[in-house]
């Protein structure tokens, strides 16, 4: 396990922007809605012009399940609201037609999770069979300490979460990216984007469950006209 792979509770780049960014989006905030438009327009507006953002939409997970071989995703291209639209769309037709909803290879969690354990075994660490089904002990592989954080953080967007925002940094398949993620009344979601002094024109993305897209579709519509007169 390297400490390397993630850190929670991390300082991210609303450092820069509020004293406190664990304070700045809890309803009881003065200047709050100023506070969530700031905070789409410097992690996700920015990128989305520059044709860095992609939409990552997870679903699989149901009834307190989380197995990793269950998790799915969908991804969309994201520079306009049209995008997000479409991904609406999408879903809003698989499930009226009772059709599998978007998804597509390869699997999130479950594969890097098999490559993580291969290369324990290869390296002639011990492994056990129910490992895939204890994420608590994914991090005593190497490359585990980061998948356990991704997982979390899926589990939160699936299920739910008391904080408003919290920040992590995490290696992902795009490299080191701080996670922001947020809990809020209008959306739930997460923004995966580059770190601190890393250059700013990098893949990003904005991750939510299927469940989140009318909410975030609401959310952007309500901001980023405003947003993209700055």
């Amino acid at each position: 396990m390297s400490y390397t792979e993630a850190k929670e509770h991390t300082q991210g780049r609303l450092n820069a922007l509020f004293a406190d960014p664990y304070r700045a989006f809890e309803n009881n905030t003065d200047e709050r809605q100023l506070h969530v438009r700031v905070m789409l327009y410097m992690l996700l507006a920015r990128p989305m012009s520059r044709g860095d953002m992609t939409l990552r939409v997870i679903h699989g997970w149901e009834n307190g399940s989380c197995e990793p071989g269950d998790l799915q995703h969908a991804d969309y291209v994201l520079n306009t609201l049209d995008d997000v639209k479409r991904a609406v769309r999408d879903f809003d037709q698989a499930s009226k037609q009772n059709a599998p909803l978007p998804s597509e290879d390869p699997a999130i969690l479950a594969m890097p999770l098999a490559n993580v354990i291969a290369d324990a075994k290869a390296e002639g660490q011990e492994v056990t069979d129910d490992i895939p089904k204890m994420p608590a002990r994914w991090p005593a592989l190497e490359g585990g300490l980061a998948l356990y954080t991704l997982f979390k953080m899926y589990h939160r967007l699936v299920y739910g979460e008391d904080d408003v925002y919290r920040c992590s940094q995490c290696q992902t398949a795009l490299g080191p990216r701080e996670i922001h993620e947020f809990h809020l009344e209008e959306s739930e979601f997460a923004l995966l984007v580059p770190l601190v002094g890393q250059p700013k024109e990098a893949p990003s993305l904005l991750v939510l469950h299927e469940s989140q897209l009318k909410p975030i579709e609401k959310l952007l519509e309500e901001s980023l006209s405003l947003l993209n007169d700055f």
